[in-house]
């Protein structure tokens, strides 16, 4: 199999063509994933790039991104395949009138015709480059991890009535978790294993000004500082990367050149979904969470 990339540094510079800000971490394990044909597993918070890693991938590759999104109750006939039915019973009260056997018609029946794929079989018989993108995979039940260990060791799919399909090409994997529960040690055993977490302050302002390029590198630096700040509390859910964004452009939409107190405070909806940690974020940012005073909004250096 050809070589998808020259190296390490070759991936991080191709990531950043199309505005995923790697590091070295992340781009060591894309590109060992490629060389091993290795699904990677990319676990970490919520919003901190994990899915977008995959759609940039797919992007630089110029490759279709097929995504499985994972939920509880997800079977076989939603992630691998189902028989068509209702156009198989169709065909065989079709055939009742003619002098077909019934091996004739579960021959016929039980072809392409009357397959209907789902992302995992789509990836597998894919002729055209793909990136197989399973998403939130700590969602499904244990069992329901079996349906993806064919698929993530052998690249195939074995279906019954037609035998073993095997892959054309092999996709490049990534599968995604929260950790909301603790994976199977056979899944985990098939993947490269990326851990993604809230980016440092300098590489966040990085990110604010390669996706909002008409900020101030001042008020990225504020942004930057304030989220930090805010991710050091004890939340229900500290506010992901693409809230950043979202508080940045808002500030932005605003008009406002520097963060003071009051902007903080009365765009805090815009970072905190949750009223409790909205609460606590505003006694921290406007110095009462003791005492004694604190400084308030973290000012540029």
């Amino acid at each position: 199999m050809e070589s998808r990339f020259d190296s390490p540094a070759s991936v991080r510079s191709r990531l950043k063509d199309v505005d995923y800000l790697s590091d070295d971490a992340i781009a060591g394990v894309v590109f060992l994933a490629d060389r091993l044909g290795k699904p990677i597993l990319v676990e970490g918070p919520a919003g901190t790039g994990k899915t977008q890693l995959a759609k940039s991938v797919a992007e630089i590759l110029g490759a279709r991104l097929i995504r499985l999104q994972c939920y509880e109750g997800l079977d076989e006939s939603k992630a691998l395949y189902e028989w068509n039915y209702k156009k198989q019973l169709l065909r065989i009260q079709a055939e009742r009138n003619n002098e077909s056997t019934w091996e004739d018609i579960e021959t016929d029946i039980f072809s392409d015709e009357f397959l209907l794929t789902r992302p995992l079989l789509e990836a597998i018989r894919a002729d055209e480059p793909v990136v197989l993108l399973i998403d939130e995979v700590d969602r499904v039940e244990v069992e329901t991890e079996a349906l993806l260990l064919e698929v993530l060791s052998d690249y195939q799919v074995s279906i019954p009535e037609l035998g073993t399909i095997g892959s054309k090409q092999i996709p490049m994997v990534f599968l995604t978790s929260n950790n909301t529960r603790e994976l199977s040690e056979a899944l985990k055993r098939r993947c490269l294993f990326l851990h993604i977490d809230y980016p440092d302050m300098e590489r966040e302002k990085e990110i604010i000004l390669t996706k909002l390029p008409e900020i101030t590198d001042s008020l990225a630096d504020q942004v930057a500082r304030i989220v930090r700040s805010i991710r050091q509390l004890e939340l229900k859910k500290a506010p992901s990367v693409s809230e950043t964004l979202d508080w940045a452009r808002t500030l932005l939409l605003l008009g406002v050149d520097s963060v003071d107190e009051k902007d903080a405070i009365e765009t805090l909806n815009i970072l905190l979904k949750y009223q409790s940690d909205i609460a606590r974020a505003t006694k921290e940012l406007s110095g009462d969470t003791s005492g004694t005073r604190k400084p308030g909004v973290p000012r540029t250096s």
